[in-house]
């Protein structure tokens, strides 16, 4: 089917023959200029008109498949304006200049300006591009095949500008377009404008998140919406502390950092010899993350001991009880519990009223890892899925994945404190001076493992002022409409199989594709040696032909299914529709 949406702006036709083409089929990386004419007839307000005259389409389409060295000519026209005029785009020649003739150079401004306008027409163009259906989520080539088609290296001697725009054509040239509304790869997807106008202000500024003396703006705003978060969980008054750091990952270990300083503040000064054997208690479905940080921590993996999670992929309670007093009868301590909410493969949220109950009971701290979950506290429609998230001690919640801030994107939340900054401040006299003259509280890099850290919270703040509470809410709502939409589609269609029953939790779609010639096998074992062949042969079709990209793996003891994740805005019904035709298109024959 072909889809249709605000981006889909060819020919009437030009969707159809999609699923078709070959892999060798060549999508040209600007648009031609009927599509552009098609442009301005669909966009409001003139803005296709003006776009078309900013990206100038006609002159990228004769360097669009091989880049090659082509000097901006000083004639009308050259510079994108379509007239005559004197814009210094067309007098500026990029074979003739490097780095060096741009800012700090002296009289370096013009050409600055100039150089920075042309990669904004390259980010402009891709931007479009990535948002219309006709195009390839990827123009896919081997490892060895790219090394060998384009100069990676590195020289003693400077490239010129000229060079630099062709790296970065090139570069987004053979890039995953993540934004593409049929890209369902990873829980992170889609683009949005504020976020990336959010980004490319905080890149600019380029400046370091760990005090308030060089971040005034950016720490009072990570101040404000760490609170509004805090609030939306369910802490009173959005008392607690929290940071944004590289990622759930890092996240997930910060809780545990701080659950082993609050049960054993010792540890900071002496080490892990100081403290007993520890016990850290999380879902056999939960992300490797809380592992790893086990790992990093000197607490070693063997310390994590993994609980049973029913057929939906929740952690059964009881099992947890069990195994909390398993291990102290072994002479461990159990210190900390991860719970999780929307784990990464099922989408499952663990029940966390149960979990708080038996956390409480036995004194240990109860984390919730909700980066893929969590922002569905948004949603008055589907929050209560995280009920009880208000009495755990920390919460993991990473707005880059549901919530489409740019990536990176990730919060944690903690319900104590004071506790972030007893547990890792230095004391570093030459950064966090104690005699300054504003409140040293705002100096915040102190509670951080990091020294320098991004700034992430500009990303999140500026899209929250543009959507509202209520437009994060309706984006959330319309992914998990569409992961519906897709479960009702395949749950009872011939040649699908569900690897759990009942309806997703979250936009999480877990199915085996049965192709006709495995469907009627009488032999199980023979069955499921070919069933888990299926998906990687499908998943490397979608890549061969840049048609549309989506996740597979095992679990356990059933072989590779697909993982369909929808976080994307930008996704319809089309898409999906056509995702389901794809798959069997490119598995007919296996």
């Amino acid at each position: 089917m072909a889809a249709h949406g605000f981006w889909s702006l060819g020919g009437d036709n030009a969707s159809a023959n999609t699923g078709s083409q070959s892999p060798s089929t060549s999508f040209p990386f600007f648009k031609s200029r009927a599509w552009c004419q098609a442009a301005a007839q669909k966009l409001p307000g003139g803005f296709g008109s003006k776009l078309c005259a900013l990206l100038n389409v006609a002159e990228m389409e004769k360097t669009a498949d091989v880049p090659t060295k082509k000097p901006l000519e000083n004639s009308a026209g050259s510079c994108g304006c379509n007239k005559p005029c004197n814009c210094p785009k067309g007098t500026v020649i990029f074979s003739d200049l490097y780095s060096t003739d741009l800012l700090p150079a002296m009289d370096g401004d013009t050409k600055t300006m100039t150089f920075l306008q042309e990669v904004v027409d390259i980010l402009l163009a891709y931007i479009v591009e990535s948002f219309d259906r006709e195009t390839k989520v990827v123009d896919f080539h081997y490892p060895n095949e790219l090394l060998q088609m384009n100069n990676w290296e590195l020289q003693d001697e400077p490239a010129t500008l000229d060079d630099i725009l062709i790296s970065c054509r090139a570069t987004l040239k053979y890039a995953i377009k993540t934004a593409h509304p049929r890209y369902f790869n990873q829980l992170s997807t889609g683009l949005d404008m504020v976020g990336l106008a959010a980004d490319w202000l905080t890149s600019t500024a380029n400046t370091n998140m760990f005090t308030y003396e060089v971040a005034p703006v950016f720490v009072l705003l990570e101040y404000v919406t760490l609170k509004k978060m805090r609030e939306i969980i369910g802490w009173s008054d959005g008392r607690g502390d929290g940071i944004f750091s590289p990622g759930g990952a890092i996240s997930n270990m910060y809780a545990m950092l701080l659950a082993r300083f609050k049960m054993f503040p010792e540890v900071k000064e002496k080490g892990m010899s100081s403290v007993p054997r520890l016990a850290a208690f999380t879902s056999e479905h939960s992300h490797f993350s809380i592992k790893k940080g086990a790992a990093a921590l000197g607490i070693g993996t063997e310390s994590v001991i993994c609980i049973k999670a029913d057929e939906s992929g929740k952690l059964i309670p009881a099992d947890l009880e069990r195994r909390i007093l398993e291990a102290k009868q072994k002479g461990f301590v159990p210190f900390f519990v991860s719970a999780t909410a929307g784990t990464t493969v099922y989408g499952a949220f663990d029940p966390l009223i149960a979990i708080s109950d038996i956390c409480k009971k036995y004194n240990v701290w109860m984390h919730v890892d909700g980066a893929w979950g969590g922002s569905l506290l948004m949603s008055r429609r589907h929050r209560w899925k995280l009920d009880g998230v208000e009495r755990a001690n920390s919460v993991t919640w990473n707005p880059h994945k549901m919530m489409s801030v740019p990536l990176q994107c990730s919060a944690l939340l903690v319900r104590e404190e004071g506790l972030m900054q007893n547990c890792n401040q230095m004391h570093a006299c030459y950064l966090f001076q104690q005699d300054k003259h504003y409140d040293l509280s705002y100096d915040t890099g102190d509670k951080a493992l990091q020294c320098g850290r991004h700034v992430d919270i500009f990303k999140l703040w500026l899209m929250w002022r543009a959507k509202g509470t209520i437009g994060f809410e309706a984006q959330i709502d319309k992914c998990l409409e569409l992961s519906e939409y897709l479960y009702n589609k395949i749950k009872d269609r011939e040649g699908y199989e569900m690897v759990f029953d009942g309806k997703p939790q979250h936009t999480n779609v877990c199915f085996w594709y049965l192709p006709p010639g495995i469907r009627y096998m009488e032999d199980k074992e023979e069955r499921k040696k070919h069933l888990h062949k299926v998906a990687p042969v499908i998943k490397a079709r979608m890549m061969e032909y840049g048609t549309t990209m989506v996740s597979y793996q095992p679990q356990g003891d059933k072989v590779n299914f697909f993982r369909m994740v929808i976080s994307n805005p930008a996704a319809t019904f089309e898409d999906i529709d056509f995702l389901i035709e794809e798959i069997e298109r490119l598995g007919q024959d296996l």
